[in-house]
C-alpha cells in the first residue's frame, strides 16, 4: 500500500490527464465523422460534368422552333450537314 494514495500526480495532473482525455476522444470522434463523410461523398469530383454542346442539328431545330428559319430552308440546311463536308473546287 505504499503508492495507494499518492502516485506523483497532483491537482494539476488529474486536470492535464482528464483534459487529454477529452482531446483525445474529440479528436477520434472528428476523425471518424471525416471519414464517414468521405466514404459517403457522391463521386462528383472524379467526373467533370461539362455541358454537351448541341449539334448543329440541334441548333438548326432551335431555329426553326424559334421561327428564324421557314421549314424548306430547315430541310435545305439539314441536307447539306447529312452530305458530309463539303470539297473545295
Amino acid at each position: 500500500m505504499m503508492f495507494w494514495y499518492d502516485h506523483g500526480v497532483g491537482g494539476w495532473g488529474w486536470f492535464a490527464m482528464s483534459a487529454g482525455m477529452i482531446v483525445f476522444w474529440v479528436l477520434i470522434i472528428t476523425l471518424a465523422v471525416l471519414l464517414f463523410r468521405a466514404l459517403n461523398r457522391p463521386q462528383e469530383h472524379t467526373h467533370t460534368h461539362t455541358p454537351a454542346t448541341p449539334s448543329a442539328e440541334d441548333i438548326l431545330g432551335e431555329r426553326l422552333a424559334r421561327g428564324e428559319i421557314d421549314e424548306d430552308e430547315y430541310r435545305r440546311r439539314r441536307n447539306v450537314l447529312h452530305a458530309g463536308p463539303l470539297t473545295k473546287r
